[in-house]
């Protein structure tokens, strides 16, 4: 089966903030029914095809530059690794973004870059206009590291053409942005907070290295990368307290600084040919390692699901303590990434061969071991053997806290209720699927490409805010295949009562040929009283036709059929590369 393709959807998963009907969603949510059960390995390998499918064929109203940019970083990874079925989805979303860039938006446009620090467009790419928290500065660096991972992968296998026509001109205006933009503030990771975000400072630290090496790779040139990257790591340091990660700095929220936004922040830095770097905040590192104990801790007491569990033993895991948004709960993504960091700093001690223990890290050690000491410990020694299995048992802990407040049928929400795990929030939230599925990658050794985080890894003596300015090109649309067929998602709202269903049908033989027992069925997953939506995705009209459709629905007794009123709807079919398109209707009286 062929799943929705990425060009237009990517990707609805921070769609929590004034999206959604609290009381909808509890009412949805709340009879979970039997938790998943088993074994962690046999529940892992029935919800990782369930994630899988969560990230395909998730589509929504809205596409975030940052978490479009996250999920295909994971569909790069996995497409490297061997799933060739992924690189459509990769080409499409390098057509989306070449077009996203040029959108005029409340952030700017790209004749000085500004525009790129837009968060989100509406799905059919247009500029979303409403009130948002913004800039957010991390997107075109996310952007910017996911076109780099492929274009490397491009370069080993005779795609060289492709990246320096295609790929190139659109990490260059990411890489100059972030040169440009890097040392003022902007919005964090949840969208809340304005300020200084350290999960923004690390990846525009990674972009800006690994930039400089595919400038050089393919002869261009990144002025900005050569002289901003060694400034931003010296910022970096400056979120680091001695004890934890203050995640936020530069602004007055009031909040204790201990944030899963450094968590995932480590994990994305992640160089699996890295050694234990504290600058770069590896996820071995004594840094890292500290932290990880000081916002997991934070939690155990917040929580009603975490009550009498002791230090060294997983707990779910949230934003941060002082959350209110739906109630402040634990969330399925960052209790994975809890686990992810964990899987990633085994590879990295086993890789060294070695197990270091100083100051910093010896609180999070001794949770896992009362006995260990500050000490070097090579792979031969039984504390080697014993520990890195307790950390190994640690971050399994995590995954079981996934599994104990997975639902039946697999599907992860953004959140999971803080007294009794219900599942809560946005549905099947993409970035849950997607931190599930990475996190079990490390757990099973899977490992993205290095980044040249270990050639990066000595700030200058002392920091300076400087910047570089920018130039930002308009790249030609092209692509390398026209497509046949389109996928068409179709979204109208119209008020319905319990046992009403709502269909679409059309001239085309996707949308019944008119004939009502054959039309499509939309569904009501995200219907809410104040937003009564009905949606569905018609797999395969054919590109470039006219199209005529209608709405109707079916009463309670499913027999009845009503048809909207007024004459029929028509639209042409896009051509071309695009794989989607949306229409977005109000049921006519």
């Amino acid at each position: 089966m062929r799943y929705v393709s990425l060009f237009v959807v990517l990707v609805a998963v921070t769609s929590y903030r004034n999206e959604f009907s609290l009381a909808a969603c509890s009412s949805r949510w709340t009879q979970s029914g039997k938790r998943a059960e088993g074994s962690l390995d046999s529940f892992i390998a029935s919800e990782a095809p369930i994630a899988l499918r969560g990230v395909l064929d998730n589509i929504d109203f809205y596409t975030w530059t940052r978490d479009s940019a996250l999920t295909l970083k994971l569909l790069v990874d996995t497409f490297i690794a061997g799933d060739a079925s992924l690189q459509p989805e990769i080409e499409d979303y390098i057509h989306a973004q070449a077009i996203v860039q040029t959108v005029a938006n409340p952030s700017g446009d790209l004749t000085d870059g500004t525009g790129l620090g837009e968060p989100k467009f509406e799905a059919d790419l247009t500029a979303f206009t409403r009130p948002w928290g913004r800039p957010q500065r991390d997107g075109p660096a996310l952007r910017a590291t996911t076109l780099i991972t492929y274009s490397r992968w491009l370069l080993a296998n005779g795609g060289r053409s492709n990246v320096t026509s295609t790929i190139w001109p659109i990490i260059s205006n990411d890489l100059s942005y972030v040169g440009e933009y890097w040392n003022r503030t902007g919005f964090d990771l949840w969208e809340e907070v304005e300020g200084s975000s350290f999960f923004t400072t690390a990846v525009q630290h990674r972009a800006l290295v690994e930039g400089q090496a595919l400038a050089e790779q393919i002869g261009k040139s990144c002025l900005a990368c050569e002289s901003q990257a060694p400034e931003v790591l010296c910022f970096q340091q400056s979120f680091w307290n001695g004890r934890f990660i203050v995640s936020n700095i530069n602004n007055r929220n009031g909040r204790n600084g201990r944030d899963a936004n450094s968590i995932l922040a480590s994990i994305h830095s992640f160089d699996p040919d890295a050694g234990c770097d504290d600058t770069t905040f590896q996820p071995c590192s004594s840094r890292a390692l500290a932290n990880h104990k000081e916002v997991t801790d934070s939690f155990r007491s917040e929580y009603a699901v975490n009550s009498g569990i002791p230090e060294g033993v997983a707990v779910a895991v949230g934003r941060y303590t002082e959350d209110v948004y739906f109630g402040g709960n634990p969330w399925y993504l960052t209790t994975s990434a809890a686990a992810e960091q964990l899987y990633a700093a085994l590879y990295q001690i086993n890789r060294l061969g070695r197990l270091d223990v100083d100051a910093t890290s010896l609180p999070f050690f001794q949770d896992l071991d009362p006995t260990i000491s500050v000490g070097s410990y090579p792979s031969s020694s039984d504390i080697y053997t014993a520990v890195t299995s307790a950390v190994k048992a640690y971050a399994d802990g995590y995954l079981s806290v996934v599994q104990q407040y997975t639902p039946p049928d697999g599907r992860l929400s953004e959140q999971y209720s803080r007294d009794d795990g219900s599942p809560l929030s946005a549905a099947d939230l993409t970035w849950s699927y997607a931190a599930f599925i990475t996190a079990t990658d490390r757990r099973s050794s899977i490992v993205p490409p290095p980044w040249g985080a270990s050639a990066a890894t000595v700030p200058p003596a002392s920091c300076a805010g400087t910047s570089a300015p920018g130039t930002y090109v308009t790249l030609p649309i092209t692509c390398a295949v026209n497509v046949s067929e389109v996928a068409v998602t179709f979204n109208v709202r119209e008020p319905t009562i319990y046992g009403e269903t709502v269909y679409v049908s059309g001239s085309a033989a996707a949308l019944g040929g008119w004939d009502t027992a054959k039309g499509l069925e939309l569904n009501a997953n995200r219907y809410t009283s104040s937003d009564p939506l009905w949606s569905g995705t018609a797999r395969s009209l054919p590109a470039g036709g006219t199209v005529e459709y209608k709405y109707y629905k079916t009463g309670t007794d499913g027999v009845t059929v009503t048809w909207e009123g007024s004459a029929n709807r028509m639209f042409s079919v896009p051509e071309g590369c695009q794989r989607n398109t949306v229409r977005s209707d109000v049921w006519q009286p």
